[in-house]
């Protein structure tokens, strides 16, 4: 009887070992067809066409030398305005490793209708590319978008950057490197060359990379399939897991923050909303009192109820509610 308990000990743990990293991708991947079809059903409705709006969209546009489908972005312009337009460089969520330009076209087209140029972006994706490919990626979208928004109408001088869940880490990082000298020469030269952010959009983000397991551990109770998404979150973005927190700034950009007790330069306005139901509440909760210690121009509504990027399902009253906060927000700002 004992030999036969242990044998099936060890055939549960066999099976947990070979289980587990499959109901991970499948979960992974249940989780992006999801969103892609909800997104595709939503665009195919007239309602979500550029033209009723009057906006126009320049597709698939490389911001560099490379052919990698995932260094291009999306241009949405609004048509017949003259004067230069505030300009948003939009870099879309999804764990690091899913979505796309394409499943975010709502966030481009909810900008460009209150009269924002778009730059609406790609990145590598992980595992496949792992930190610090998006952080690099998003960095050059930056500056190409700084550069070239003359071209398509905009102002290079009224810059704001928007993102949602892995997209706030990245834009995130990206004020961050604005204000704080790091030793990587790719983010230097956005010390060096400072391009003017009027204000950041960090919507419900995930804004340390390290230990992500750290959300079950404080909410047992939460979904298998949400537990496999934060739970590798660190196993499938970092090079490795053993980096303790705040070893890699662009990855944590929240514990850089609350280490720090002053910044080289001011960080640009930045507003955070999340709801209650958010898995990853705790890090805008840590991310507003950070900034508040740093004297940094804050706004972190928490929606009552609301979960992860409940502001994409437009549809709803308090995703309205929340778009309607941030055009308020920016206001003094562009």
């Amino acid at each position: 009887m004992a030999n036969s308990t242990q044998s099936d000990g060890i055939s549960a743990s066999i099976k947990k070992r070979l289980w587990t990293p499959v109901r991970r991708r499948t979960n992974g991947k249940l989780l992006e067809w999801a969103i892609r079809g909800t997104s595709g059903v939503a665009r195919s409705l007239p309602i979500s066409y550029p033209s009723l709006h009057g906006i126009e969209v320049h597709k698939n546009i490389a911001y560099g030398k490379s052919s990698d489908r995932a260094h291009t972005l999306d241009v949405w312009r609004p048509k017949n305005i003259r004067q230069p337009l505030p300009v948003v460089l939009y870099v879309h969520g999804g764990a690091f490793r899913i979505c796309s330009k394409e499943s975010h076209w709502l966030m481009a087209l909810l900008h460009a209708k209150r009269g924002f140029l778009v730059f609406n972006i790609n990145y590598r994706l992980a595992p496949k590319h792992r930190f610090p490919a998006a952080v690099k990626d998003v960095a050059r979208a930056f500056r190409w978008a700084h550069t070239h928004a003359e071209r398509y109408g905009g102002d290079p001088d009224r810059m704001v950057l928007a993102g949602e869940s892995a997209g706030a880490n990245l834009v995130l990082s990206m004020a961050l490197a604005s204000s704080m000298r790091q030793e990587e020469p790719w983010l230097s030269e956005l010390y060096d060359e400072p391009m003017p952010i009027r204000a950041v959009m960090a919507a419900c983000g995930i804004f340390q990379v390290t230990d992500s397991a750290r959300f079950a551990r404080k909410k047992p109770k939460m979904s298998r399939l949400t537990k496999d998404v934060l739970g590798n979150l660190s196993r499938n973005y970092l090079p490795h897991q053993h980096y303790d927190p705040g070893t890699w700034p662009m990855a944590d950009p929240l514990v850089t923050l609350e280490q720090s007790q002053s910044l080289e330069r001011p960080l640009p306005p930045i507003f955070a909303p999340i709801g209650t139901k958010d898995p990853v509440l705790d890090d805008t909760r840590r991310l507003h009192k950070a900034l508040t210690k740093l004297d940094v121009p804050c706004e972190a509504p928490i929606y009552e109820g609301e979960l992860h990027a409940f502001h994409a399902f437009y549809w709803r009253k308090r995703a309205r509610e929340c778009w309607e906060s941030w055009f308020n927000f920016l206001k003094p700002y562009v």
